[in-house]
């Protein structure tokens, strides 16, 4: 298995389970101060280059990239499809499969978890993506047997005349939208790269943590990216600097925070520079923390492992203190 760490708070305090370091010792290092912006954007870029050898100069890394470029030609050809919007199905996909019409008794002999079964998905793709992102992952998490499964399409030029905080009220916006058309309580988010960031801006800021049960991000950088000085400089591109007013805002206190955070990251990860942004650390969220060794940013989507730990998880709807030992099991 590609999966090399797990940690949470939690185990970390009970000393329970693999833990991940505090920092990577080949992962490239803050710049000095005294550096001009530009030296400093490309010294960290030489170092990630050099990082980038060492991680792709192994079998298993020859193989994630190549994993990766084929994935991209892949999701390039189904990339128009996705622009259309999804269909919200409050009955579900497979609604022929569906267990409401079925008595309790004769339901738990096809369900052994009601919660898991009827809990929504929501998947938020990243900048200028779409749904179709999330293909492969949709189609296993309706086969675990979620019965709504439902990715939203931000518009393409949301990376460039839109705003994080915007796009997360929309989030919010679907989330109620979904509840209230399959009378759910709760909801799972499951986002890839800045829909990752967004999803925990609405749960962190805007109080989606009432609504949020469980929130797996996918390669998203909670601590910016150098990526972003080389995009056009508008509002997005700007709040995922590091140290961007919106990654300072997301580091101040968020007490009674009640979602669960997946955060699932890549040592390879070529958008995320340096990869180690990705992960999160925050003393009030309850965080659980899963590192890959050898996949490129948009297989994390595809990737066996991260697909199976992802329906895994939100399937069983463990209790919080259990969690450690779903994710590790």
């Amino acid at each position: 298995m590609d999966v090399t760490g797990v940690m949470s708070r939690d185990s970390q305090r009970r000393g329970v389970g693999p833990v991940v370091p505090a920092a990577e010792p080949d992962a490239p290092h803050a710049p000095a101060r005294t550096e001009s912006s530009l030296g400093v954007i490309a010294g960290a870029l030489w170092r990630g280059a050099l990082y980038a050898a060492r991680q792709v100069g192994v079998p298993a890394g020859v193989r994630g990239l190549a994993v990766e470029i084929a994935y991209t030609a892949v999701h390039l050809s189904l990339y128009p499809w996705g622009l259309v919007d999804e269909v919200l199905r409050p009955a579900g996909t497979f609604v022929h499969h569906r267990t409401a019409a079925l008595s309790p008794s004769q339901r738990s002999l096809v369900v052994s978890d009601m919660d898991a079964s009827t809990t929504p998905v929501l998947l938020v793709h990243g900048i200028v993506d779409n749904r179709s992102i999330f293909t492969l992952l949709a189609r296993a998490l309706r086969r675990r047997g979620f019965g709504v499964v439902h990715a939203v399409n931000f518009s393409v030029l949301t990376a460039f005349t839109g705003d994080i905080r915007v796009a997360a009220r929309e989030i919010g916006h679907h989330v109620e939208r979904i509840c209230a058309s399959t009378g759910s309580d709760k909801v799972h988010i499951v986002g890839h790269s800045l829909g990752g960031l967004m999803a925990r801006y609405y749960v962190q800021r805007l109080g989606g943590d009432a609504r949020v049960d469980t929130l797996v991000t996918l390669g998203t950088p909670h601590r910016g990216s150098l990526i972003a000085h080389f995009l056009p400089p508008t509002r997005v591109p700007q709040q995922l600097c590091p140290g961007s007013d919106l990654i300072r805002e997301l580091d101040e206190p968020a007490p009674g925070c009640r979602t669960h955070v997946v955060a699932v990251w890549s040592k390879q990860d070529q958008l995320i520079i340096p990869q180690s942004a990705a992960r999160l650390e925050h003393p009030d969220l309850d965080v659980s923390e899963v590192v890959l060794e050898h996949v490129g940013h948009l297989s994390m989507t595809i990737d066996p492992d991260v697909v199976h730990l992802v329906t895994r998880l939100l399937a069983r709807c463990v209790p919080e203190g259990a969690r450690d030992r779903a994710l590790a099991g």
